[in-house]
């Protein structure tokens, strides 16, 4: 429980933030760079970065207090993760065409 911060004790959001959108997707990044076939392929690189970004960035949503001013959106969905989708969709389509 964070002093002056209520009886309600809470989830260090930014360390899982930091393993998941840190240390986890830069090791997955940093074996696929090593792969001959993962480098000949243009937006392929990218397309991971914005699909494993995302992902971990809705997954560390569900354990943060949502912003004052915002709040939830519908059905208890946070602003963060209504901006994760596009880069969702962005991170397909990447991996998509890469792959053609």
């Amino acid at each position: 429980v964070f002093p002056h911060g209520g009886p309600l004790p809470r989830h260090p959001s930014q360390i899982y933030e930091s393993v998941m959108e840190g240390l986890a997707l830069f090791t997955i990044l940093a074996i696929l760079v090593h792969r001959k076939e993962i480098r000949e392929r243009p937006g392929l690189l990218s397309g991971v970065f914005l699909l494993g970004y995302a992902i971990f960035r809705s997954i560390a949503e569900l354990f943060r207090e949502p912003d004052e001013q915002i709040g939830f959106l519908w059905g208890g969905v946070s602003m963060g993760q209504v901006l994760s989708a596009p880069m969702v969709l962005a991170g397909i389509a990447l991996i998509t065409y890469a792959w053609r």
